[in-house]
């Protein structure tokens, strides 16, 4: 599962990524749906972004933590 330090770290980080990155979370969020391997570990996720994009590990780790708390609200609709 998604391992954050708090909600408000979490939201200071994710308001930082577009500026950080160049692309917009909603972005992010879409690579990891459709270009993501299938991997099931939170951390294996965040290490394939790493790698991939060249992205800092603190933007990585939002994003998949933000992607789990999406997909995890929409399994329990």
């Amino acid at each position: 599962m998604s391992q954050v330090l708090s909600e408000e770290t979490h939201r200071n980080m994710l308001a930082r990524i577009p500026h950080c990155t160049g692309r917009e979370v909603s972005d992010w969020l879409r690579t990891v749906e459709e270009e993501g391997p299938s991997l099931f570990r939170f951390e294996e996720k965040v290490s394939w972004l790493r790698h991939e994009y060249d992205l800092a590990y603190g933007h990585a780790k939002a994003i998949v933590h933000e992607y789990d708390l999406r997909r995890a609200a929409r399994n329990l609709r």
